[in-house]
C-alpha cells in the first residue's frame, strides 16, 4: 500500500547576505539576508506530466519590499548544464517563468540570479515531470543475489567479537549509553557506535534501531535524539563505518580524510576496480553483522529491527533492509549511493556524483558499482518503508530518490517536501520516530 502524505511547502527565513561581487550557493534559505525569494509553481504539488508546461511565480523582496529590476535565469535538467537562458522583468517584485516539458520523465531546474550594485543573490526551484515513470539507469547484475549471499556466508564464519563499555557521562534518567566496538569483517575491520538502552529495560521488551551515519569522517556522537527513542522504548545504535573511535582528535580525522584524497567523500572512490576491493564492501557486510549483534541483546523484543538514516545513512538503511530480511521497518531520508554511475549514461548521478569526465568510470567500474548501488538493494526490500525527499536537493537529487522509490515493491509511504534541499525539519525527524512506534509488530 502506498500513501503520499501531504506535500509541504515551507516558506523559510531570509537569505544569507551575499558577499560583495560573489554569488552565494549555500542554499535557498540561509539566515540573515536582506533578500527573500519565493517561487510558487502553478501545480501545488510541483508535479506535471510530460508534455505539460509549468509556470512558476517568482517573487523577490529586499528588506521585505518588492524589488524592481531584471532577474537572469537558466533552465536545465536535474544536475545538468543549462539548455535555456533568459531574463525576467520584475514588476512590484513579481514575474512569471515558464518551464517547458522535457521529452521524457525527469526534473527541470529553474535557476535564478539577481545582481544589485555588485551584490548577487541566487535561488533555484525544481519541478517534476511524470516522476512516477523515472527508472534507474543502473543495471542489475545477473549474479547480484548469489554474490551477496556468498559474501555474507563467508563473513559469518568470523566469530562475533565486540566490546561494550558503559559511558557514564552520556547516561541519564531515560537511558544508559554504551560505547561498542564491533568486529565486522575477517580483515580486522571494526565499527564503533553508541548504544542507548532504556534505563531499566526488561529482557525481551525493546525493538532495536540501527542508525547508519551520513557521509564523511566525523566522530560518532551521543545526542539528545536518543531521548526521543528512549521515550518510545527503542534501543538505538548510532555508529560510524571507518573504524574510528571517539577518542581520535579532530586533527587526526582531518589527516585520515587527507589520506583518502582530502575530500570527505573520497573514500567512496576507493578500490572501485574490484568488488572485494571497493570500500563499501566491508561496510555492507558490517550492516549484517550489526544486526547479528543487536539481535543478541537480551533486551531485544525478538520481533522488531528498524533501519533508519538520511543521505548516506538512508542509503545504508536500504542496503541493510535489502540484504537482511530481519529488518522489519525502514525509514529513509533522501538516500545517497543511488544510480551512482548514471553520469556514464548522461543521467543525473546520485551522491557521491562520480562523473564520467573524472576518468573514474569505465565499463569495469560501472559494473562494480552496480553491486553496491542502492537501487538494486531497494528492489529486494521487504520491510515496510517510509521515505522522504525534497525536489531542490542537489546533493541527493530527486531524480535518484524517485529511482529508488519507484524500485521499492514493499509496503511504502512517502512524505514529499518539494522545497527541501538536503535537509529535513525537526518536525519530520520527530514524525519518523512516531512512525516507527506506530508500525511495530
Amino acid at each position: 500500500m502506498t500513501r503520499n502524505l501531504l506535500s509541504i511547502l515551507k516558506v523559510c527565513v531570509l537569505l544569507m547576505m551575499p558577499l560583495l561581487g560573489q554569488s552565494v550557493y549555500a542554499g535557498n534559505y540561509p539566515t540573515n539576508d536582506d533578500y527573500l525569494w519565493v517561487t510558487i509553481p502553478d501545480h501545488n504539488n510541483w508535479i506535471y506530466q510530460v508534455g505539460q508546461t509549468a509556470k512558476v511565480e517568482v517573487t523577490l523582496l529586499k528588506y521585505g519590499q518588492p524589488v524592481t529590476g531584471k532577474v537572469d535565469y537558466s533552465i536545465g535538467g536535474d544536475l545538468q548544464e543549462a539548455d535555456e537562458t533568459g531574463s525576467l522583468s520584475l514588476h512590484n517584485g513579481r514575474a512569471t517563468a515558464t518551464i517547458k516539458s522535457p521529452k521524457s520523465a525527469g526534473f527541470r531546474d529553474l535557476r535564478l540570479r539577481y545582481a544589485d550594485h555588485g551584490k548577487t543573490t541566487v535561488h533555484h526551484v525544481k519541478v517534476a515531470f511524470s516522476p512516477d515513470q523515472i527508472r534507474p539507469w543502473t543495471m542489475e547484475p545477473a549474479d547480484f543475489d548469489s554474490y551477496w549471499t556468498k559474501e555474507i556466508a563467508e563473513n559469518e564464519k568470523t566469530p562475533m567479537q565486540y566490546t561494550m563499555k558503559k559511558v557514564e557521562q552520556y547516561c541519564n534518567n531515560a537511558y544508559d549509553c554504551y560505547l561498542v566496538k564491533l568486529l565486522v569483517s575477517p580483515d580486522r575491520q571494526y565499527f564503533y557506535g553508541y548504544l542507548t538502552i532504556l534505563h531499566g529495560a526488561k529482557a525481551g521488551s525493546c525493538p532495536v534501531v540501527l542508525c547508519p551515519p551520513g557521509a564523511g569522517f566525523r566522530p560518532i556522537a551521543c545526542t539528545s535524539k536518543n531521548n526521543l527513542y528512549a521515550a518510545k522504548n527503542l534501543i538505538r545504535f548510532s555508529f560510524e563505518i571507518h573504524g574510528l573511535g571517539p577518542s581520535i582528535s579532530p586533527a587526526d580525522y582531518n589527516d585520515i580524510s587527507n589520506a583518502f584524497g582530502g575530500h570527505y567523500k573520497d573514500y567512496l572512490y576507493h578500490g572501485l576496480e574490484t568488488r572485494q576491493g571497493y570500500y563499501l564492501h566491508h561496510v555492507y557486510l558490517g550492516l549484517h553483522r550489526i544486526i547479528d549483534f543487536l539481535t543478541l541483546l537480551p533486551e531485544w523484543d525478538g520481533k522488531n529491527v528498524i533501519a533508519q538514516g538520511g543521505s548516506q545513512g538512508g542509503a545504508l538503511s536500504l542496503v541493510a533492509a535489502g540484504l537482511d530480511n530481519r529488518v522489519t521497518l525502514c525509514v529513509v531520508n533522501h538516500p545517497a549511493l543511488s544510480d551512482m554511475a548514471a553520469n556514464y549514461g548522461h543521467r543525473p548521478s546520485g551522491y557521491p556524483h562520480i562523473k564520467a569526465s573524472e576518468g573514474v568510470l569505465n565499463d569495469q567500474t560501472v559494473k562494480v558499482l552496480s553491486y553496491f548501488d542502492v537501487v538494486n538493494f531497494a528492489k529486494r526490500v521487504k520491510a515496510h518503508t517510509f521515505m522522504t525527499w525534497g525536489f531542490n536537493d542537489n546533493t541527493c537529487p530527486p531524480t535518484t530518490s524517485y529511482a529508488v522509490w519507484n524500485s521499492l515493491t514493499c509496503d511504502k509511504e512517502s512524505l514529499i517536501t518539494p522545497i527541501n534541499e538536503h535537509w529535513t525539519s525537526s518536525v519530520t525527524d520527530n514524525y519518523q520516530v512516531d512512525w516507527i512506534a506506530d508500525h511495530l509488530r
